[in-house]
């Protein structure tokens, strides 16, 4: 039996974790003397529930099961949507709640699909936490929750493994609290390190925050509506480049890198070198097709190519060209690059390069029984064999994607979109990269497209971000039996 009372007296602390975040645009907002409205009303109202819904629930008990995790954890991801959504709410450059709606989810999901026309509009501190959304939903701020609320106890474990996917397998500490810390603390220390090297290139102090927060995150709101491209700073594009590599990379080699450990092991995971192997191949295939087909000198078309390839398999969605001007082959290559995603471990969305390299195995395998019907063949990765169970639950996985993808991409084209945009649209927004191609191409926005597809893009945000299975299990019957 799911106990409502221990789950509610939980999702009131994560939304009052919510209300300290917007501490932080609220302070911005003070320094420069902007509005301070649109900031310190949301805070108030996300306070006041936050307190609301722990007087409510009582004293909880202590363990969570793994059911009443999950519950929590998409509770939790929709309430950061709902209560995020309030500054936006509270300026007068968004169409009505959906957009808000629709801007905060994307923002919280790391997803970085906007509704606006022009970014520049916004107040800088309304700026700031649309940015700053990146950076809590980047490693989830269920993680950061853990690491400072000893309530939720051992089914702590639970709620972690739910929210941050691919540390199921590894834990970097005994204690699941002392494993979010020492996630956030490598997570700080990059966006630190990343904000002075930006600063260094030539960016404000300001831009240069907003830029670090979805650069780790793996988002891709900018302070600029043409996204990096408008600051015209090869440099700035390197440095970006070099932390979009980090933020498509496993937390856990961060962290053994942070502690001094022989980095050599590190650069040994499979998954890393296949992660890097893929990206040197299609920036190296699309740097050709842009000298040969589009006249880019050589050091343009080498850095257009890699910051495009980077930025759309970590899905952090930042631009600095307009790939739609480039060649279908090119289109297709990115399209491919939304669904494989960053490494298993890391904030990046899609398929995650551990799943792909490892369903080319099972495609080798099932080649070697054809040739082979009697022989046993095992999988392996990493040095390890793969159980049955594990394969099943990856080809499970799998067709659930695509389940959902179709289904998604038919919603969208009977509200009316054509076949590019629709397709497009769900692989950037369920794979949490954002910008797609056709009206939602990389010079585009989604502010133009109906209420109601708004609404199935926000769903396949959620469900991407939370890996579809914590998601739809909610509405399964057998979840809410007794």
């Amino acid at each position: 039996m799911i106990r409502f009372r221990s789950v509610g007296f939980v999702l009131g602390q994560l939304i009052g974790a919510i209300a300290v975040s917007m501490l932080v645009p609220l302070g911005y907002a003070l320094y420069v003397g902007d509005a301070l409205g649109p900031i310190a009303l949301p805070l108030v109202i996300t306070g006041a529930v936050s307190l609301t819904l722990m007087l409510l629930a009582g004293r909880p008990a202590r363990d969570l099961s793994q059911r009443e995790a999950l519950l929590l954890t998409v509770a939790a991801w929709l309430a950061l949507a709902l209560f995020g959504c309030l500054p936006f709410m509270f300026t007068p450059h968004f169409n009505g709640f959906t957009d808000c709606f629709f801007e905060s989810v994307s923002g919280f999901t790391t997803t970085g699909a906007t509704v606006l026309p022009r970014v520049e509009v916004l107040s800088p501190s309304v700026q700031l936490w649309r940015c700053f959304t990146h950076w809590l939903g980047g490693l989830g701020i269920i993680v950061l929750a853990l690491a400072v609320l000893p309530l939720v106890g051992h089914g702590g474990m639970q709620l972690y493994r739910a929210e941050f996917s691919g540390a199921r397998s590894e834990k970097l500490k005994p204690r699941v609290a002392e494993t979010a810390r020492a996630l956030w603390m490598v997570y700080v220390g990059l966006t630190v390190v990343e904000i002075a090297a930006l600063k260094a290139a030539g960016m404000s102090y300001f831009d240069a925050a907003c830029h670090a927060f979805g650069t780790l995150g793996t988002g891709g709101f900018s302070t600029n509506t043409a996204s990096i491209g408008g600051f015209h700073n090869p440099t700035i594009e390197w440095i970006i480049i070099l932390f979009m590599l980090f933020g498509g990379m496993s937390f856990i080699q961060h962290f053994r890198l942070w502690i001094g450990r022989d980095p050599f092991p590190v650069f040994r995971d499979l998954e890393l070198r296949g992660y890097l192997a893929i990206i040197l191949a299609v920036s190296a295939v699309i740097s050709v097709d842009l000298i040969w087909r589009s006249g880019y000198e050589f050091e343009r078309a080498i850095r257009g190519a890699m910051f495009q390839v980077v930025s759309i398999i970590t899905t952090t969605g930042f631009i600095t060209e307009d790939f739609e001007l480039w060649s279908p082959l090119c289109h297709v290559l990115l399209l491919a690059l939304m669904f494989v995603g960053g490494c298993t471990g890391s904030t990046s969305g899609g398929l995650k390069v551990a799943r792909v390299m490892l369903l080319g195995r099972l495609v080798d395998r099932e080649f070697k029984r054809m040739v082979e019907p009697r022989g046993v063949f095992a999988v392996r990765f990493s040095g390890q064999v793969m159980t049955e169970r594990s394969i099943q639950s990856l080809l499970n996985l799998l067709y659930v994607v695509l389940a959902v993808y179709f289904l998604a991409c038919v919603l969208l084209t009977a509200i009316g979109l054509d076949l590019v945009t629709s397709i497009s649209a769900v692989a950037a927004t369920m794979f949490n990269v954002g910008p797609g191609l056709g009206a939602v191409g990389p010079m585009d926005h989604y502010g133009g497209l109906p209420i109601a597809a708004k609404w199935v893009l926000s769903g396949c945000m959620l469900a991407g971000r939370l890996e579809f299975y914590t998601v739809l299990v909610l509405l399964t019957p057998a979840f809410w039996r007794r």
